[in-house]
């Protein structure tokens, strides 16, 4: 367990640097598409860069909750609620999370924040309606792992630097690289970076889902595991789960950006078989087979 929080604070460092490096590359080719001088260009990408990957640290947990339209909760509207995820937050020895809730009825959950110190844990209204206590609470017992393993922090800060990706690579596609040429040498300059530019621009997406792929689907497992032990009994998550697949429906401001954050797939796929290709692209593991896991733990 401890060496996994390790690895997690190495790895978002890692992370955050090689997001800030890809970063600071896209929006030091898109200064150059407005004459920016490139000396000039570097200084104002790695500026640009190094706030954002700042303001994604402390705030992204911020525009998680506000573009999925979570609400905090008062511990007076749903003490035992409250009760439930303050109990398992003293078990794995953190700080009880603020609570969230999402008016959907679409069944589903998700922790964010950079710490546990910092950490809050989002619930939809039907999740609450459709969960017994027990399965309820292997619910909540996952996200709370997510918090204690740091997993959150790694996450959330993929959400604020995926966002930045894309948009410097929208805006890539759609400028005029050549408008500004005037030279023979200049247009040529122009042309090598139009190419590259384009290239990055195009791969930009694709890479942005294999990272959010690298950080969330071992860690949904992990999670189910560290969840089961906290509460000492796997089938309660295993049913939750189920349940889950059974009346999956989409919520109704699921968005790409953040969907490797919620305990199932937001976009509320039923497919008893999924194609090989698009398994490649999953945010979530495979939910039958997180129940097969879950199920194997009791014998």
């Amino acid at each position: 367990m401890y060496s996994q929080i390790t690895s997690n604070k190495r790895k978002t460092w890692v992370l955050v640097s090689i997001f800030s490096v890809f970063a600071t590359a896209l929006v030091w080719l898109l200064l150059l598409q407005f004459s920016v001088p490139p000396e000039e260009g570097i200084l104002i990408a790695t500026a640009v860069a190094v706030i954002y990957s700042t303001a994604s640290y402390y705030f992204s947990d911020r525009a998680v909750l506000s573009s999925n339209r979570a609400k905090p909760l008062a511990k007076r509207d749903n003490p035992e609620l409250y009760r439930l995820v303050e109990n398992l937050s003293i078990t794995a020895g953190i700080p009880t999370p603020k609570i969230y809730v999402i008016n959907d009825p679409s069944p589903n959950a998700f922790a964010t924040g950079r710490d546990p110190h910092h950490a809050t844990v989002t619930f939809t209204t039907g999740i609450l309606s459709l969960l017994n206590k027990q399965e309820l609470e292997g619910v909540a017992a996952h996200e709370i792992s997510h918090i204690k393993n740091f997993d959150i922090r790694v996450m959330t800060i993929v959400v604020g630097l995926v966002g930045l990706v894309i948009l410097v690579s929208e805006i890539l596609l759609r400028v005029n690289f050549l408008r500004n040429s005037r030279s023979k040498e200049a247009r040529q300059m122009m042309i090598f970076f139009m190419l590259f530019g384009f290239l990055l621009a195009i791969l930009s997406p694709l890479i942005a889902q294999v990272i959010k792929l690298a950080v969330s689907r071992s860690r949904e497992y992990l999670a189910d595991a560290n969840g089961a032990l906290l509460t000492r009994y796997p089938q309660g998550l295993a049913e939750a789960l189920r349940k889950m697949r059974d009346h999956a429906s989409p919520l109704k401001h699921a968005n790409d950006a953040t969907a490797h954050l919620f305990i199932s797939d937001p976009f509320g796929g039923k497919k008893k078989k999924t194609p090989f290709m698009h398994k490649l692209f999953m945010t979530h593991p495979p939910i039958d087979d997180r129940i097969a896991k879950l199920t194997g733990m009791n014998k």
